[in-house]
């Protein structure tokens, strides 16, 4: 397989059909051996409208950009996830927990081979030592950052009177500051419906990857269906989005939805796999 560099423009992009979120909610597959179970905190999806075009030679050929329309334009869909680990344990057996900080970048995709709506993950920064596994055993694009979350619920309120997040790291450092609105409804611009939307924002549940080796890994994790709530940005630097020449830092300040959830339930499956 070619490198993420030398890769053709992937210029293939689908159509929004609409979709019920009820058709993609199943049980929980059984943990088995050394899967893990994540309680999530200050969980937020921070997502922009890209211009197709900035995603030459970044996604694998084999995915097509899950993309919508805005303002009459066609573009990719890219989110920046930050949360807290709260509880990072085994799903399995009796095993240490532990509590981190993380933020996942991610771009949402197809999978031409099987239909299925997935996410292509450019990689995340996690605030812990534990980070040795899955970075140099699995070749999962890890990497090192300083997370520090300073967030206050109101629980009358049920809302975000604070949500601040920053990151130093040399290959993400980032900052956002959030407010959650006490009147606001959920708007998803070029989506057919709202479930349509909430499938593809909040509900892609395979993930895939350049490994660090250069093959393609494939990873799964397991969610019920998320209860997010609409969200406002005050402000955001996301210095890897920057560098990649994906959203620069002004566009950043205008992202095409925000959406938060204090807390929610993971199971991922480990290992991931190799694909090829």
């Amino acid at each position: 397989m070619s490198t993420t560099e030398n890769r053709l423009t992937n210029s293939t992009i689908t159509q929004q059909a609409p979709l019920a979120l009820a058709d993609f909610l199943y049980d929980r597959p059984q943990p088995r051996g050394i899967d893990a179970l994540c309680t999530l905190e200050h969980f937020s999806i921070i997502t922009y409208a890209v211009p197709i075009e900035r995603f030459a030679g970044l996604i694998h050929p084999r995915f097509a950009l899950d993309a919508i329309v805005v303002d009459g334009q066609p573009c990719g869909l890219l989110s920046v996830v930050p949360f807290t680990d709260k509880v990072f344990t085994s799903a399995v057996y009796p095993f240490p927990r532990f509590t981190m900080g993380q933020t996942n970048y991610r771009i949402y995709v197809v999978d031409t081979e099987t239909g299925e709506k997935c996410v292509w993950f450019l990689g995340t920064t996690v605030d812990t030592w534990s980070i040795f596994v899955p970075r140099n055993i699995w070749n999962m694009p890890w990497h090192r950052g300083r997370i520090c979350f300073d967030c206050e619920y109101d629980e009358t309120a049920q809302r975000y009177a604070r949500y601040q997040m920053s990151t130093k790291s040399d290959w993400a450092p980032a900052s956002v500051e959030l407010t959650s609105p006490s009147s606001a409804a959920l708007d998803f611009p070029g989506f057919p419906d709202l479930d349509t939307a909430l499938v593809t924002l909040t509900h892609p549940l395979i993930g895939f990857y350049d490994r660090r080796d250069g093959r393609l890994g494939r990873y799964q994790v397991w969610h019920k269906q998320l209860e997010v709530r609409p969200g406002r940005l005050a402000a955001a630097s996301f210095g890897l989005l920057s560098r990649m020449k994906l959203v620069d830092e002004t566009e950043q300040q205008a992202p095409y939805n925000v959406l938060i959830e204090r807390q929610n339930e993971f199971t991922v499956y480990l290992p991931p796999r190799v694909v090829d």
